[in-house]
C-alpha cells in the first residue's frame, strides 16, 4: 500500500479504527465509510483523509468505481454489493468482520470488474510480528477505555448497547 492506493475502511469498532491508523501509516489516502455520521469527527481524528456518509447517495456515487481496496470490519449483516460498486476494476475487498448470516456475493459484480472478495482471520506468527514491529515504529496503538473490574457488568451492558469506543481494557491492578 503506497501513496497512490486509495482504502476504504467500512466499520469505526475495535479494528476498523486500527485499519484507519495503519492504511494512513502506510501512506494510502483512507476513507472511512460509515452510516453514521456522528463517526466523522473520529473518523478524521485517527487519520482518515475522507468521510463518506453510505446512507447519503450523492457521497456514495461519488466514489463509485474509486478504491484499489476496502477492508470490512463490520460484524452485523450488510450489503456487499453496495461496497463492491465501490472498487475499482482489479480491486480487492477484505472482510474481517464476522456476521451471524451468510454473505450474498454477486458474481456478476466480480466477474466484469476483475475484482477479489477474500476473508481474514489472523495472519501467522511472521506477520503478526511484522505487524507488531510497524506499529511500534509508528507509534500507532489502539484506542481503549480502561475499567476497572468491578465495572464488567455495566462494561458489558453497554458492549450490548454498542455505547463503547472501539474497545474495553480491563485494569488488572484492579483484581
Amino acid at each position: 500500500m503506497g501513496k497512490e492506493s486509495r482504502v476504504g475502511i467500512l466499520g469505526l469498532g475495535g479494528l476498523g479504527h486500527m485499519g484507519v491508523k495503519i492504511a494512513a501509516a502506510m501512506g494510502a489516502e483512507v476513507t472511512m465509510l460509515s452510516h453514521s455520521p456522528s463517526k466523522e469527527k473520529d473518523a478524521k481524528r485517527l487519520g482518515a483523509h475522507q468521510f463518506i456518509l453510505t446512507s447519503d447517495k450523492e457521497q456514495v456515487k461519488k466514489v463509485a468505481g474509486y478504491f484499489d481496496f476496502i477492508l470490512d470490519t463490520i460484524s452485523a449483516e450488510h450489503d456487499y454489493a453496495a461496497y463492491l460498486d465501490m472498487l475499482r476494476t482489479s480491486g480487492t475487498m477484505v472482510c474481517v468482520g464476522l456476521p451471524t448470516t451468510p454473505a450474498q456475493i454477486p458474481v456478476f459484480n466480480l466477474v466484469f470488474g476483475r475484482k477479489s472478495f477474500a476473508g481474514s482471520l489472523i495472519g501467522g506468527l511472521p506477520e503478526t510480528q511484522e505487524m507488531l514491529d510497524f506499529c511500534a515504529e509508528h507509534n500507532i496503538v489502539s484506542d481503549i477505555e480502561l475499567i476497572a473490574m468491578k465495572d464488567i457488568n455495566t462494561a458489558y451492558e453497554r458492549l450490548l448497547k454498542s455505547d463503547v469506543k472501539y474497545r474495553f481494557v480491563i485494569d488488572m491492578a484492579t483484581l
